[in-house]
């Protein structure tokens, strides 16, 4: 796919749903520029997608509790981030998540997003004969919760909408298992699907301007914050919607 769609004098609140659903199964990322809008008017847009998911443990929008707050204030060592998909230790992961800039930093912050499409087509022959069919083990980590919570998905999941095949990954901390596999083999095969998915010609890199509202499919797009070299305050609120619509497997 062409990773990644810029699109501007779009009002979120009236656009169809249908059409941004069908973008952002094709694109994998929609970027909506100069949204001068609230949170309210934030929360709007996402629920027109569906019921929205909060991951425990992050900290929320104060009087929006459906929203979190990512950000560097008061940190004096730059966040952790490694490419992953939201909440994927639950056994219905959000199907898209959406983040709206609120205070954008002077230099650096960009966040980054994996073709998770090409990522599958481009695995040799013999790799995708092996791997047909297996499920992945993900477990929580990196945010505070009373339970160990994990779940298994697709290794290989066609999207409900673009009926396209993903190779369907997150940060390898949180990838456990491999169906049929012993532990050696799965932490090998993650480790190596892993580093194909993310090399460098796979990979968008989104700048942040004021007023973005960037939106992702999780089931086609991979993402992580790129912190390196940030001056200034760098404030996102996010937003995750429930999937209705679980890939099939492959």
């Amino acid at each position: 796919m062409t990773l990644g769609k810029e699109i501007r004098g779009l009002d979120p609140n009236s656009v169809s749903v249908d059409y941004l659903r069908t973008q952002l199964a094709e694109h994998g990322v929609v970027i909506l520029r100069e949204q001068e809008i609230d949170d309210q008017q934030f929360l709007d847009f996402l629920r027109r997608f569906g019921d929205l998911m909060f991951t425990e443990g992050e900290t929320p929008v104060p009087g929006f509790s459906d929203l979190n707050v990512v950000s560097n204030v008061g940190r004096t060592t730059p966040p952790k981030s490694t490419f992953h998909v939201d909440t994927t230790y639950v056994p219905n992961p959000p199907a898209y998540t959406a983040l709206r800039a609120v205070c954008v930093p002077t230099a650096g912050g960009s966040t980054q997003f994996s073709d998770q499409y090409t990522a599958y087509e481009t695995l040799p022959s013999a790799v995708k004969e092996n791997l047909a069919g297996r499920t992945v083990t993900h477990r929580v980590t990196g945010v505070a919760s009373d339970t160990d919570s994990s779940a298994d998905h697709p290794l290989f999941a066609v999207h409900p909408i673009s009926g396209r095949t993903a190779l369907a990954l997150s940060a390898p901390a949180r990838c456990v298992a491999i169906s049929g596999m012993d532990s050696a083999e799965a932490h090998d095969t993650i480790q190596y699907l892993f580093e194909h998915s993310t090399r460098a010609e796979n990979v968008m890199q989104h700048a942040w301007a004021p007023g973005d509202l960037v939106m992702w499919d999780n089931r086609c797009v991979m993402h992580r914050a790129d912190h390196s070299g940030v001056v200034g305050n760098r404030v996102m609120h996010r937003g995750m919607v429930a999937n209705t619509n679980a890939p099939s497997v492959m």
